[in-house]
């Protein structure tokens, strides 16, 4: 029998449905302001099995956009915040927090054959990059979420394939270094995007993080972001895997 926590969402995509989001098993790189949210809605759809991946603690300028972060949470593990976040909303679920950083020297410590679907919320190119290609070595079904940051209208997120995205900096950057390396991804994988490039109306910020005054020059360092935009780049990653396992009926 279905949990019943999840009786709307059976009476939508069916007993049969819902046993295999139970037995899914989906990884997520990147719990800040998309993959947070995509891993709520992952959770409360009914997947049984997320692992979690992020290095990073809950910093104050989070607290704009990203699930885990709140005033109480703040030097926080991002990862360990949603556990706990997770296990109160199913805690039937099977949650892995893992802190640690997807690189190079990291990458070999996860065994992407054994979940069926990789999120790539990952910002960093050179990690997104490596993420992609080690996806896309695996047996899973890759779902990448492009830039998100200096978005606001909501109305031009979209879904595509990688070499059909179109206006986006961030998969501009990733063609250009795998075309480079000569390692152009030969299998096809969604995305989620905007072609909306809006531009910083301030220059320089000031920071107390940590205690200690600072200017964030936003050309170089940070983008403006806004949760409404992040949040849906996850919430739409996580209906690709929602809508991707309804369609094996």
């Amino acid at each position: 029998m279905t949990n019943p926590i999840f009786q709307r969402s059976e009476l939508l995509l069916g007993s049969e449905c819902m046993q295999r989001l139970a037995h899914c098993r989906v990884i997520v790189f990147g719990v800040g302001g998309v993959g947070s949210w995509c891993v709520e809605a992952l959770a409360r759809s009914g997947v049984g099995h997320i692992t979690m991946v992020d290095s990073d603690c809950v910093a104050v300028s989070n607290i704009n956009r990203q699930l885990p972060a709140l005033s109480a949470t703040v030097g926080c593990p991002k990862v360990e915040v949603m556990r706990e976040r997770l296990l109160q909303i199913n805690p039937q679920i099977e949650v892995e927090a893992v802190c640690r950083l997807y690189n190079e020297e990291t990458a070999g410590d996860f065994d992407l054959d054994s979940y069926d679907y990789v999120i790539d919320a990952i910002d960093t190119l050179d990690c997104k990059a490596r993420l992609i290609q080690h996806a896309l070595r695996s047996r899973c079904t890759l779902f990448s979420s492009m830039g998100a940051a200096l978005k606001m209208h909501i109305t031009q997120i979209a879904v595509a394939n990688f070499d059909k995205v179109q206006g986006c900096p961030l998969a501009r950057a990733l063609r250009q270094k795998f075309k480079r390396a000569g390692t152009m991804p030969r299998r096809k994988f969604k995305c989620v995007y905007s072609p909306e490039l809006l531009k910083n109306r301030e220059e320089t910020i000031a920071s107390a993080e940590g205690g200690q005054a600072a200017e964030i020059k936003s050309r170089s360092r940070s983008n403006g972001t806004l949760m409404h935009a992040v949040a849906t780049f996850g919430l739409m990653l996580a209906g690709l895997v929602i809508e991707e396992e309804a369609q094996k009926m």
